[in-house]
């Protein structure tokens, strides 16, 4: 009975010892998987930033090129006229 009571205790001491192992493994896993989604989001808001610098620098070069003028209105134009002149032109309202 002692032998049994011996080879109980000793598979427990194995089996505790494979449960630390794996949570050790585990605890691995889980601090790279950690680790590379925080170097990935450096990436992409290094990338975003960089975007976000060339957009502002390209963006009054190009907008001073591509500014439409306003229409000038016509002094005392009723809107029925307005309507009118947009329908004539094959807009409809």
């Amino acid at each position: 009975m002692a032998d049994h009571a011996n080879k109980n205790q000793s598979h427990l001491q194995l089996k505790n010892t494979h449960r630390a192992e794996d949570g050790k493994r585990a605890m691995a896993d889980y601090e790279a998987q950690a680790a590379a989604i925080r170097a990935k989001t450096e990436r992409l808001k290094a990338l975003r930033l960089s975007q976000q610098v060339a957009e502002k620098t390209a963006a009054p070069k190009a907008a001073g090129s591509t500014k439409k003028k306003p229409a000038k209105k016509a002094d005392g134009a009723s809107l029925s006229e307005w309507l009118k002149d947009q329908e004539k032109g094959g807009r409809r309202t």
